[in-house]
């Protein structure tokens, strides 16, 4: 009796032992059969292709369908496509049948960056650096003038890190994305232009003069006077009666006539 209870107990043990490793030789025997290919919001961002993530997968690599299973690494696959900067998250897999499954995230960007001295990138939500590699441009909200792109930042390191001395961009991120969390600044301003001083121009999209931000210390106070400014006084002189818009000073709005 008590054999007989020890045969019981061993034969699920053997089952979870045996049946793993079975299933683990036969999948490895089988042939790759497809590759599937996620992009997070592609409807919204164009940074990747399909195109572009199938020659990453493929790399140097002739064919992978129909080559067994075990012959594809799916960790070799995953580290070409994590050398794409546009993606915030790519993850590879493969499935008991002979799958490669692709998922990547791309990033989620917030504003684009051209300096003086050159170059053309995007900044994301999380204050990474891209280069803009392609023809896609969303509709954000564009930095030019003064702002040093360095070579941390192109190396990933967000502009929000405390390694990153003295740098204007820290600035104009926050800047940007208050902007970008108001409906009304998101719509008024168009471009953000940094001087020599590391002083702050706004363009907006409607009448022609210039607003003077200054330095980004306490931009939220001046963009609420400059708010009320709008509201109260342009109405009554008219939208192109200034060429100059000056909040630098504390609680003060001066004006130069065009």
């Amino acid at each position: 009796m008590k054999m007989f209870l020890k045969i019981l107990l061993i034969i699920p043990v053997l089952y979870l032992i045996i049946i793993p490793v079975y299933l683990a030789i036969s999948t490895n025997a089988k042939p790759c059969g497809g590759i599937e290919i996620n992009i997070k919001d592609s409807s919204d961002y164009h940074f990747v292709t399909r195109r572009q993530l199938l020659s990453l997968v493929y790399g140097n690599t002739k064919r992978i369908l129909g080559q067994p299973v075990k012959d594809v690494s799916v960790s070799k696959i995953e580290s070409r496509i994590n050398v794409l900067r546009e993606l915030k998250v790519a993850e590879v897999y493969m499935t008991i049948d002979g799958t490669v499954h692709v998922y990547v995230d791309q990033r989620d960007p917030v504003m684009r960056v051209m300096p003086d001295n050159g170059g053309d990138y995007f900044v994301d939500e999380d204050g990474v650096v891209v280069r803009k590699r392609n023809l896609y441009t969303p509709r954000l909200h564009i930095v030019g003038g003064n702002v040093n792109i360095s070579s941390a930042m192109l190396d990933g390191i967000s502009v929000l890190d405390t390694s990153i001395k003295n740098s204007i961009l820290k600035d104009i991120y926050h800047l940007v994305n208050y902007i970008n969390d108001d409906n009304f600044w998101s719509a008024q301003i168009d471009q953000i232009y940094v001087d020599g001083n590391d002083e702050i121009d706004l363009i907006p999209r409607v009448g022609n003069q210039l607003v003077h931000l200054g330095t980004s210390e306490n931009y939220e106070g001046k963009l609420r006077n400059l708010e009320a400014f709008y509201d109260k006084v342009l109405p009554e002189v008219g939208w192109n009666k200034y060429s100059l818009i000056n909040l630098e000073f504390k609680d003060q709005i001066v004006c130069k006539k065009r």
